[in-house]
């Protein structure tokens, strides 16, 4: 398959997967929360996506990949936020373990296309 759009990249689709699972996710956190951790694990899950999208338009391979780095640590962002989440007890830890596996491969997905642009 002939790579046309950032909407054609598996690890793209997967990020997007994934930010529509964190927020539904989020979306019985304690209303307290919604313009505090709600607001930052939104921002940082959105952003992952929407980086590994901006990047892919850049000019060069260097860019791309440094806008795929920016993505893996709003990724990693996410991950803490959600963990803090569990911590908290706003979410079980098996609530979260779905979202939590995706997160991981999402991870694994933009470390190897970064290490292929690298080449």
């Amino acid at each position: 398959m002939k790579i046309e759009s950032h909407r054609d990249l598996l690890v793209w689709q997967k990020a997007m997967d994934l930010a529509v699972e964190t927020y539904k996710l989020t979306s019985n956190f304690p209303p307290s929360e919604t313009y505090r951790l709600v607001s930052q694990i939104t921002r940082a899950v959105a952003s992952v996506p929407a980086n590994i999208a901006e990047g892919s338009g850049r000019a060069t391979r260097r860019d791309y990949a440094n806008f795929l780095a920016i993505a893996r640590g709003s990724l990693r962002g996410t991950e803490t936020l959600l963990i803090l989440a569990i911590r908290l007890k706003y979410l079980g830890q098996e609530q979260a373990q779905h979202t939590l596996n995706l997160l991981t491969e999402v991870s694994k997905m933009l470390t190897s296309l970064r290490s292929r642009l690298a080449e």
